[in-house]
This record gives C-alpha cells, sequence and structure tokens, in this order.
C-alpha cells in the first residue's frame, strides 16, 4: 500500500478527514508533522494510532535550517506522497526540491495567495470563489493545479457561513486529490 505523511499545523480538521477517507483504505498515514507543538491535530492522530513528530520551528535558526530537518524526518519514511493539510510555513528550495508534496488552499488558485486567503476571498467582490489542491513548488501557492472546485458566493453569508463552504469543498477535494495522484 501506498505510503503518505500528512503534515499540518492547527485544528487538524482535514487531517481527520483524509484519516477518515484514505487511511488504511488508499494509502496508510505512515506518520504525521506538525510545526506546532500545541496543535490540535496531535491528538487526532494519536487516537487514530498514527505516529506524531513535533518539528517545532521556533527551535530553528532560520527557514533553511528548519526545513532540512523536516526533508530529513520525511525521507526516513520514504513515502509516496506527502500532504500540507493546513501546515502553515512558507517552505525553502531544500524542502520544495527535494519532497514531492501537494497543498491545500482556501482559495481558487491564483487569486488570493499566501494567509488569510479565506478572509480575503469572502471580501472580496468575486462571485465565485473555491479551494485548490495545487502541486508544492519554490513559489508559495503557486505550484502547479491538480484540482479545484468553486461555488457562487452568497452575498447573504457571513465569514462564518462562507467558511463553512471552504471547508466543506476541501474536504471532497483532498482526498479526491490524494488518490488520483496514487493510483
Amino acid at each position: 500500500m501506498k505510503k503518505i505523511i500528512v503534515l499540518f499545523s492547527g485544528e487538524g480538521s482535514n487531517l481527520a478527514n483524509i484519516i477518515k477517507h484514505i487511511h488504511n483504505q488508499h494509502a496508510n498515514i505512515v506518520c504525521t508533522i506538525t510545526n506546532n507543538p500545541n496543535a490540535g491535530g496531535i491528538s487526532i492522530a494519536t487516537n487514530a494510532n498514527i505516529p506524531v513528530l513535533i518539528c517545532d520551528n521556533t527551535l530553528y535558526a532560520n527557514r533553511e535550517e528548519y526545513d532540512t530537518v523536516l526533508v530529513q524526518l520525511i525521507q526516513k519514511h520514504s513515502p509516496d506522497l506527502v500532504v500540507l493539510a493546513g501546515f502553515m510555513r512558507i517552505l525553502t528550495p531544500i524542502f520544495t526540491n527535494s519532497v514531492r508534496s501537494i497543498n491545500l488552499h482556501p482559495s481558487l488558485l491564483p487569486a488570493f495567495k499566501g494567509s488569510k486567503a479565506i478572509e480575503r476571498s469572502f471580501q472580496s467582490d468575486e462571485t465565485v470563489c473555491g479551494v485548490t489542491v495545487h502541486w508544492v513548488n519554490d513559489e508559495l501557492d503557486g505550484g502547479d493545479i491538480i484540482l479545484q472546485k468553486s461555488f457562487t458566493k452568497d452575498l447573504n453569508d457571513t465569514l462564518e457561513e462562507f467558511s463553512a463552504k471552504i471547508r466543506q469543498l476541501e474536504y471532497e477535494i483532498l482526498p479526491q486529490s490524494i488518490i488520483h495522484l496514487l493510483t
């Protein structure tokens, strides 16, 4: 069975979704890695008996030093694919040139690259919004698009309602993308 590693920084809702739809069915999550020692996703992975490695970025002098250690941790497991699911780090070429990885981004790229994409998309004049899964490369949220899914913005939605629609699309396209890439 194919092996994947999931990187996350936060509550782990996309990690939980990957565990539900992918783990032990289409691929094995051989480990997860977080840069945040307080991430909610740690308990999600632990409860699913998936190893969690904490690689705290605040303990390293710079991005390059951190990425060197991160790549070494990943390469020990020889994964077929690395999935960034809410991993809130800008990665250097040390990572992007060494690791075959995909990222989930909460906008229709190339619009709203970087942080606070949901809020910026919500506040924009865009009428069609959505999510993207893309290959990770040297450009922030700039890799080739694997899959996108969109919806028409409802001007009566609150930010919370809009965010829920984004999350629902994320839960659909990230597993679809992983399955597609591994088969």
